[in-house]
């Protein structure tokens, strides 16, 4: 949680100011990429009992998204891990996930609820978590090589991860949320 101090002009000569706690998303991304593909490959995505008249939306209809059933005071989406992948450019949209390019084509989630089928979406998503995760793996492999012949604190950062209690008991990013990874 990070504390963050505003002064707000309020037009009387006075400034008022309010502090906030806000949550950072602080998961390991490589562990929220390799849970959503498993949610993904169980069905997670299908008709919803509860409401199965509405479309299931990637990210934001499972426990990847930090406002996942959350229908008070829902945290920016600038706090979400998920932001990593957003181009820059792309990151001021209203929901920011949905512009991850998925991809060489460059095609993302808006675009492809327009034009594609659920189970196209979902095959999309998937080689693209796929693809994702090797080359995460891979690259914290590479990082923990370099650490290995270079001394741990030359890259110690580049393969930091998660802190070690959510590593041992990874969560939900909604705090309102107690459901856990397993």
């Amino acid at each position: 949680m990070i504390a963050v101090t505003a002064t707000v002009a309020t037009g009387v000569n006075t400034d008022v100011v309010m502090e906030a706690a806000m949550n950072k998303d602080e998961r390991d991304l490589l562990d929220v990429l390799k849970f959503e593909l498993d949610f993904l490959k169980k069905g997670g995505y299908g008709r919803s009992t509860r409401e199965p008249w509405r479309p299931r939306y990637i990210f934001e209809d499972s426990l990847t998204c930090m406002n996942y059933d959350c229908k008070e005071s829902p945290e920016p989406c600038s706090h979400c891990i998920l932001m990593q992948l957003v181009p820059v450019e792309l990151c001021s949209e209203k929901i920011p996930c949905r512009q991850i390019p998925l991809n060489e084509l460059g095609e993302n989630l808006d675009s492809l609820y327009r034009y594609d089928e659920q189970h196209e979406i979902e095959e999309t998503v998937e080689n693209w978590l796929r693809k994702t995760i090797a080359r995460l793996e891979e690259a914290r492999r590479v990082a923990r090589l370099e650490a290995h012949e270079h001394g741990a604190n030359v890259v110690g950062a580049a393969i930091k991860g998660a802190p070690l209690f959510q590593i041992l008991h990874p969560k939900c990013a909604n705090p309102a949320c107690a459901n856990a990874f397993h």
